[in-house]
């Protein structure tokens, strides 16, 4: 008789897809605060990012708000969710790498570390895909 231990075979299991429906509405729900909030304040967040240095601090606004609204959209309805995965995971790390990394200031390098955590659920969601509760699962 085996002695193993492991998650897998002690009984404690769950439905990996209904996990994985949890963690995409968890990822998606800071996405989509934030960019309806970057859309919604277009003046304010063209000020934010021209005193980042960014390009085009209008453009740029509206650019990130759509990345994150609709990609955030996309995670939590699961819609193409490994290559929104991706490119949420990129954009994710630029933006650690472009607003967050006065790390003197504690609050700046725990938005730096939140942002690699992210980061993290993305790549795992990348690796994934959305499960059987997606618009991914429904086209399959």
């Amino acid at each position: 008789m085996s002695t193993n231990t492991s998650a897998a075979t002690s009984g404690i299991t769950s439905d990996s897809s209904v996990t994985i429906l949890l963690g995409r509405i968890l990822l998606s729900v800071i996405f989509l605060l934030s960019g309806f909030g970057k859309l919604t304040a277009i003046a304010g967040t063209a000020g934010y990012f021209s005193s980042l240095g960014l390009p085009l601090p209008t453009v740029t606004a509206i650019v990130v708000g759509l990345i994150e609204l609709l990609g955030g959209l996309a995670i939590l309805v699961g819609f193409q969710t490994r290559i929104v995965s991706w490119v949420l995971a990129i954009f994710t790390v630029a933006t650690a790498l472009v607003a967050h990394t006065g790390w003197a200031d504690q609050m700046q390098m725990i938005n730096f570390l939140k942002n690699l955590g992210i980061t993290g659920g993305f790549l795992v969601l990348a690796s994934t895909g959305a499960g059987k509760f997606s618009i991914d699962a429904k086209r399959g």
